[in-house]
């Protein structure tokens, strides 16, 4: 594993992080990965106050002397603050669940712009300071899932030490963007890589197409290592959150990461990773990331649900498969398109900044009905977030 240094403070941090938001279900094998995880050179662990058990997981895996041996980041739950007083209290609930005095990170979470101007209102910076002053928290950053001129804006707001921003191979436009991203760096921020894998899309719903542009290239290796060898060549890229589901994807990202250095990759890499992007814009799927910030939708619809449906129906030919279950099983159950009113509730929390009502009302028309021969509605992957 290698480690470097976390922006300008003391810590120096394992390329690779340990991401809470997708752990297994099972609480003992959660507990085992992360204790793999630290056990095998993984020094950063992340959580959330919002991500359901995570910081308590987290709280009992660390136990019997791994708290000394891991850099803890956890965020505020911007959304659910009301006062300034909130924010202590949030923290104070968190540290309990993580069995910890302090943590080494806390973020504001997702700072959208309703949620930042909570941040202002409240007075979140006051909270930060004093945080520090009673020894609750180390270093102050922030996540966001918004374009580069709102990340600019909460950069020059105040003296922050880290950010956390989405970034892979198809997020380079879109968000803050690559540029944005390394212009954080240059900041002085430790610039943490959220989403490698766009919540799995990346792998799990990829063209035909790539699997052959990667077999025919002559350096052998897989998707998901060529998506984070992308990511830690860049400098910028001070850590990479990965969140696995399996031990056996742990294990993978531990070897993928084994001696990862910057710099790593050649013009010809570069010039095959362009090669796969084109693939999944020749796709052109709803580039929905299933992390469920959008949910619940005051109507009911299951809005990761019918995206993943509407995916895989338009991947496989307008699949019947996929419509059958859409007709069969969500309408009757209220939780598909026909229930969408536009209402506009989850377009500012989509992270990848997606048309929802627009979407929803395209899946719902191919989908909602038994006519499986009209043409594919497009959706353009590099639409601004």
């Amino acid at each position: 594993m290698q480690y470097v240094q976390y922006g300008k403070t003391d810590m120096k941090v394992s390329r690779l992080g340990l991401g809470g938001m997708r752990f297994p279900e099972d609480r003992q094998e959660t507990i085992d990965i992360i204790r793999y995880a630290i056990d095998h050179g993984i020094n950063y662990v992340d959580t959330a106050y919002v991500y359901v058990s995570s910081e308590e997981l987290y709280g009992e895996a660390l136990k019997g002397g791994y708290r000394d041996k891991v850099f803890i980041a956890t965020k505020s739950p911007s959304w659910i603050i009301e006062s300034t007083k909130d924010y202590e209290a949030f923290l104070d609930e968190e540290l309990r669940r993580l069995g910890t005095d302090y943590v080494d990170v806390y973020l504001l979470h997702n700072q959208f712009p309703r949620h930042w101007q909570k941040s202002l209102k409240f007075d979140a910076f006051g909270f930060l300071d004093k945080m520090v002053q009673k020894g609750k928290i180390r270093y102050k950053g922030f996540s966001l899932h918004d374009n580069r001129p709102a990340f600019e804006e909460i950069v020059k707001a105040y003296d922050w030490d880290m950010a956390q921003l989405q970034i892979n191979i198809l997020d380079t436009e879109t968000q803050v963007g690559l540029d944005g991203f390394k212009w954080g760096a240059q900041q002085g921020l430790a610039m943490v890589a959220m989403e490698p894998l766009r919540g799995g899309f990346i792998v799990h719903d990829k063209p035909a197409a790539v699997d052959q542009i990667i077999a025919d290239y002559p350096e052998k290796r897989s998707l998901v290592e060529w998506c984070m060898r992308w990511l830690y060549d860049m400098p910028e890229v001070t850590c990479v959150l990965s969140g696995p589901k399996t031990l056996e994807q742990l294990k993978g990202n531990l070897h993928i990461f084994d001696a990862a250095e910057s710099s790593c990759m050649s013009a010809t890499d570069q010039e095959l990773i362009a090669r796969i992007v084109q693939a999944y814009e020749d796709q052109n799927v709803v580039a929905c990331s299933a992390c469920g910030y959008c949910l619940p939708c005051p109507n009911g619809v299951d809005i990761p649900q019918v995206f993943k449906l509407y995916n895989d129906y338009t991947r496989h030919g307008k699949s019947i498969n996929e419509g059958q279950f859409y007709r069969e099983r969500l309408m009757p159950d209220g939780r598909a398109g026909d229930q969408c009113t536009a209402c506009g509730h989850c377009v500012p929390l989509c992270t990848q900044g997606l048309d929802i009502p627009a979407l929803i009302a395209a899946a719902h028309e191919d989908m909602g009905t038994r006519h499986v021969d009209r043409d594919v509605v497009r959706v353009d992957l590099s639409r601004p977030a």
